[in-house]
């Protein structure tokens, strides 16, 4: 792939009043030539900007429900679509100064409608279907979004609620590559085109605009799109459509694909079409002019690609995730023989933490958010014994088992009929959160997602004896090697500098496994090499042998390659429907009303110095 690299803008430009004030302090930066100049014999140039976000999951206020503060990370990220509406007034502000330039359009790339508990609450709790709007379809339309591709978690929730919160917009959901199962033909709007006026001239602009989605929705959602919905590839589909949204009079061809940007695909080789696919689709596609991306949470300000057969710049932008970035593409078009064509492309990102939330969209959803709030804290059911992860990471903890016991009882439910029905079902968790704790009495969602701090999925994959015994060796690198058995302070023993982690190793890269229904029960000698410290491996009594099949609950960042752990990338998968395990969690307490550690807590793991214990004090 041709790829000139990721860019910021270039020289900054002069602009005024209240809405140049919030763009240069969102980074804003004027692409080097400003519209309107004169380009060689006597062309005029209009420039058409277009505004983006992506992977929104939920997020309308600043607010971290999990943790009932604003959020923040160590970034100082702001996210939410009430601080994306004050950056997108401020930009159609600062381009209606200029009366020579057209109104720009805004555009989504997906992942709307889940990951937050505002999105889980009016999904499962009192569900859209119902007739409550959703509040990002209530959002989004304040804020007039022109469209938006469909993204592979507006499907968790079934299609009913898909359905329903697509009629609930007032801007079209676009899906070109989500078919019907025996005809192919789409059964979300392929594209869109939008006419654009251009102050002073004859002729408005024709933008098209095309949707493509993820095809991993056929495994991450298979229950729910089955024989019902199928997904085509993004670079195959997009050959399709260019060309025709070409033909039904686009001047402009902007694609809003949930898809990223490099080449790769977390499920291998089980599609035949690739997850993050959309630089090569603008390598390869003729007549794409930019590429809102989506899907992969990263920020990209500016990457350009060659067109393979036209030689044609594209510009590819993605906004990072959640609302933290507001993408700006800026096109630059002339006429020529009756027809606007792009004849300079840029873009950039505005940073949402420079700016404060739109008082209106505030007013327009805080009911809806209170209302969540109150349920985030309220008891979903009681805890027989106080369980902490304090010491999880050098002692065997109840707070961990609960969460491996959830991840493999949700795997074994989820495979039961299959022919790895009957195989041992182990899970691996890790200490996220060391202050994380569920009290005894009273248990609230917030005090049960304090377990799982992260957005990680639960997939199954399967391995084998002689895996899982290098998989834990590798965990255990986590540890310093010691002589003798203490007493030791918890920095004496963990977070073990490493040639990836000189620094120490994060306690999220320190991996605990445990059997479902059975033990699966070793010691850590911390007196042994990296590599030899796993003793005693045995599940239900009984040394585990190399060739043993296990299946095997982990999260899809360990599962993508998070933290480059053995074999676990590469094992065959056989579950992924991108579940959160925090809502697993949560869904298990809220369905069973108590959590009892005597059901499922045990002491299977232990920290030993040439077989003795080692003890270790906070």
């Amino acid at each position: 792939m041709t790829d000139n690299g990721d860019r910021t803008m270039g020289r900054r430009t002069m602009i005024s009043g209240a809405a140049a004030t919030a763009l240069v302090a969102a980074g804003y930066q004027a692409a080097p030539a400003y519209a309107g100049e004169q380009h060689g014999h006597g062309h005029k140039t209009v420039r058409l900007s277009v505004l983006g976000t992506t992977d929104l999951h939920g997020n309308v206020f600043n607010w971290d429900y999990f943790k009932n503060a604003e959020y923040d990370d160590s970034a100082h990220n702001d996210i939410g679509l009430a601080k994306i509406s004050t950056l997108v007034k401020a930009a159609r502000a600062e381009i209606a100064e200029d009366r020579r330039r057209p109104a720009p359009l805004l555009l989504d790339a997906g992942d709307t409608i889940q990951g937050t508990p505002l999105a889980y609450y009016y999904a499962k709790i009192e569900p859209i279907t119902g007739g409550h709007i959703h509040p990002m379809a209530a959002a989004m339309n304040a804020i007039g979004y022109d469209a938006a591709a469909l993204g592979n978690h507006e499907f968790n929730y079934g299609l009913d609620i898909l359905r329903k919160f697509q009629r609930q917009l007032r801007f079209p959901l676009l899906g070109a590559n989500a078919q019907d199962w025996t005809t192919g033909l789409p059964v979300f709007p392929p594209y869109v085109l939008k006419r654009v006026h251009v102050p002073g001239a004859g002729r408005p602009i024709t933008v098209g605009i095309l949707g493509l989605t993820n095809p991993g929705i056929a495994i991450w959602d298979k229950a729910t799109v089955e024989n019902k919905i199928k997904f085509g590839g993004i670079v195959e589909l997009a050959k399709y459509w260019v060309p025709r949204v070409r033909r039904a009079g686009a001047d402009v061809v902007i694609v809003s694909a949930h898809s990223g940007i490099d080449l790769s695909s977390s499920y291998g080789d089980a599609l035949p079409v690739p997850e993050n696919a959309a630089g090569p689709m603008a390598e390869q596609v003729p007549g794409i002019d930019a590429v809102l991306v989506g899907h992969a949470h990263q920020e990209v300000a500016e990457r350009f690609v060659t067109n393979q057969q036209t030689g044609e710049q594209v510009v590819l932008v993605e906004p990072l995730k959640w609302g933290m970035r507001l993408a700006q593409i800026d096109l630059d078009l002339r006429q020529q023989r009756g027809r606007w064509k792009v004849v300079a492309r840029h873009s950039q990102v505005l940073n949402a933490n420079t700016v404060e939330a739109d008082p209106k969209v505030v007013r327009l959803l805080q009911k809806d958010h209170d209302t969540v709030v109150g349920y985030v804290n309220s008891k979903i059911g009681t805890c027989t014994t106080a369980m902490s992860a304090a010491t999880a990471p050098w002692e065997d903890t109840a707070a961990l088992d609960f969460v491996n016991f959830v991840q493999a009882d949700a795997v074994a439910k989820a495979i039961a009929g299959t022919p790895e029905a009957t195989l041992p079902v182990l899970a691996i968790a890790a200490p996220f959160n060391r202050a994380a704790a569920i009290p005894a009495g009273d248990v609230s969602v917030r005090d049960v997602a304090g377990l799982y701090i992260f957005d990680n999925t639960l997939l199954a994959v399967k391995m084998t004896g002689a895996q899982v015994q290098e998989y834990l060796e590798f965990s255990a690198q986590y540890f310093k090697q010691v002589s003798g058995t203490g007493p030791f302070t918890p920095d004496q023993v963990t977070n073990a500098p490493t040639p990836t982690a000189p620094t120490g190793t994060p306690d999220y890269n320190y991996d605990i496994l445990g059997g479902l229904t059975k033990p699966l029960v070793y010691k850590i000698d911390l007196a042994k090499p990296v590599g030899s410290r796993i003793t005693g491996l045995s599940y239900d009594g009984a040394p585990v042998a190399a060739d043993q099949q296990f299946v095997v609950a982990v999260n899809n960042y360990r599962q993508s390659g998070g933290g480059n752990f053995p074999h676990v990338s590469k094992a065959p998968v056989l579950y992924n429907q991108q579940v959160e395990i925090r809502q697993l969690m949560i869904d298990y307490v809220t369905a069973t009303g108590s959590v009892d550690p005597a059901a499922f807590a045990t002491t299977d793991w232990s920290l030993v110095s040439n077989g003795a214990p080692i003890v270790v004090t906070a």
